[in-house]
């Protein structure tokens, strides 16, 4: 009944536009096609289950990284008289950094909760590189006892320096609680003065080889690790532990070591701005369809941002891309389905049919 590039659309609008289906079907009946919002809803849940084997080829590649950024956000889901809160998370291979050759993947998962047991599952089997946050719920994936060898934690300096930041920030400061005056921390100014020139160093070597960006790092970005950290045990010593500022110092010294693995790994990336970047499409979904109405919802949601964020990131057409997936996916054998991932469609469509040199 529903053509390929419908179908198409109908996702790309809902999942990488962020159009509700009852905005979609609305405008749908101004054009003169009648459709009810279950029909509509059918459609989608059958491009799901068609393109499920496509989002597990991209969930093997993510997950073959040497290095992955893994984040969360939150996502309404619509229960009984009320909404809850439930979880978008991503893991997202990007080896651009250090000049890997290797195709981005954003992945993303859906849960109904926080818990840690979530990210237990998605990376289970997954023994390399985690870039991360301090969010307790990914400890369990570093531990000694882990039944797979354990990760290596590189922490993301954009949130520790934010810490520090926000006690500059005069934006944020009049936010503070019982209309206090804002406070600007000078001892808050001087940790920026010292972390600073780290991202500017990351600039200078962003796409370099990892070899290239380690021997850079160890001359010029280990004399300012050095000078920070003994910066922050001189300075917390003379503090309450209570002060902003100190609260600041300990995010970064309570787990200093996964704040220091970059300066032994070129491939390793400052922050975890990748897995943050992957999620805006989430925060801007949120605005217009407002929750997910059931698990089942989410979970589509989640591929369906898989599938598009990956298109994105490889810099290809999604709707085009999409409406060919769509037109060939039932027919294609399972030996040539890695075709249709964004990459190879895109280089497929990039080499000549016909050699017209011949």
């Amino acid at each position: 009944m529903f053509g390929p590039h419908f179908l198409a659309n109908l996702a790309f609008q809902k999942y990488g536009l962020h159009q509700p289906l009852n905005s979609q079907r609305d405008r749908l009946e101004r054009e003169g096609i009648p459709l009810s919002l279950s029909t509509l809803a059918d459609q989608i849940g059958a491009i799901s289950v068609a393109v499920k084997p496509l989002s597990l080829l991209l969930e093997a590649h993510a997950l073959a990284a040497d290095r992955l950024h893994a984040d969360d956000t939150t996502v309404p889901l619509l229960a009984k008289h009320k909404t809850e809160v439930a979880r978008i998370w991503d893991y997202v291979r990007d080896d651009r950094p250090f000049g890997g050759p290797a195709p981005p993947v954003a992945l993303c998962y859906y849960s109904r909760n926080r818990k840690g047991e979530h990210p237990r599952a998605h990376l289970a089997g997954y023994s390399g590189i985690l870039q991360v946050d301090r969010f307790a719920g990914f400890n369990e994936l570093f531990r000694d006892g882990r039944v797979e060898q354990p990760m290596t934690r590189a922490n993301c300096w954009a949130h520790g320096r934010r810490e520090f930041f926000k006690l500059v920030d005069i934006k944020q400061q009049k936010k503070r609680k019982n209309g206090a005056a804002p406070l600007i921390s000078p001892l808050a100014a001087e940790a920026l003065v010292i972390i600073n020139p780290l991202f500017a160093i990351e600039r200078d070597i962003n796409g370099k080889p990892a070899a290239e960006r380690l021997a850079v790092r160890q001359e010029r970005s280990a004399p300012i690790v050095a000078e920070l950290e003994t910066w922050m045990h001189t300075t917390r010593a003379s503090l309450s532990r209570h002060d902003a500022v100190a609260k600041a110092i300990a995010y970064f010294l309570n787990d200093w070591e996964g704040f220091t693995t970059f300066l032994a790994d070129g491939r390793i990336c400052l922050t975890n701005n990748s897995g943050e970047r992957e999620l805006r499409a989430v925060a801007r979904g949120r605005k217009a369809w407002l929750f997910v109405g059931s698990d089942r919802g989410g979970e589509r949601a989640a591929m369906m941002f898989s599938l598009f964020g990956t298109a994105r990131l490889n810099d290809v057409d999604p709707l085009a891309w999409f409406t060919d997936v769509l037109d060939r996916i039932a027919d294609i054998p399972q030996s040539r389905l890695h075709e249709l991932l964004p990459w190879e469609w895109k280089r497929l469509r990039n080499v000549p049919l016909i050699d017209e040199a011949a």
